[in-house]
């Protein structure tokens, strides 16, 4: 199995206003709670670099509110130093760590690069270095979400494998 180069931040207020302030609003909101942005320029030779805020296991978006809605709910409150534990997403009141494990940063398009040298490059766009880097296997990680039904944690299975 190929494994490739990655970064893990576990979820904290401070990381969710550091990807708000160093990237700005998701390129893309998924049903399934995965946040995304993309950042490099692919025409100009750059690594584009694929940050992606990965849910808690089994989540559901919040009553009345839609998978892009979230973000902005998130953000304006703990811009706003609202209790991250005590979150109002629509109708729902969800502590942050209900709603994302944590942050995965990885080349976006197969490109190979050393767990330093990602490491290095998401430190400075995000100022604020992983917790963990290391090489994984996406495959089989995906492949274990895929046969839980989304009732287990990306963030701890790349976690578990960056322990070994």
């Amino acid at each position: 199995m190929p494994r490739v180069a990655t970064t893990v931040w576990t979820i904290s207020p401070e990381l969710v206003l550091a990807l708000d302030a160093q990237l700005g609003t998701p390129v893309d909101s998924y049903l399934n709670g995965s946040q995304t942005w993309l950042v490099g320029d692919e025409d100009a030779g750059e690594v584009v670099i694929e940050y992606r805020l990965h849910p808690v296991a089994g989540y559901v978006t919040p009553r009345s509110a839609s998978h892009y809605d979230v973000w902005d709910a998130v953000v304006d409150q703990l811009t706003e130093q609202h209790d991250p534990a005590a979150l109002r997403i629509g109708e729902e009141v969800k502590p942050l760590t209900g709603l994302w494990d944590g942050l995965e940063a990885y080349a976006a398009y197969g490109d190979d690069m050393e767990p330093v040298q990602l490491a290095t490059l998401v430190t400075d766009t995000l100022q604020r270095p992983p917790d963990r880097s290391g090489l994984v296997d996406h495959e089989q990680i995906g492949d274990a979400w895929e046969k839980a039904n989304g009732k287990v944690s990306i963030i701890a299975l790349l976690l578990a494998q960056l322990a070994t």
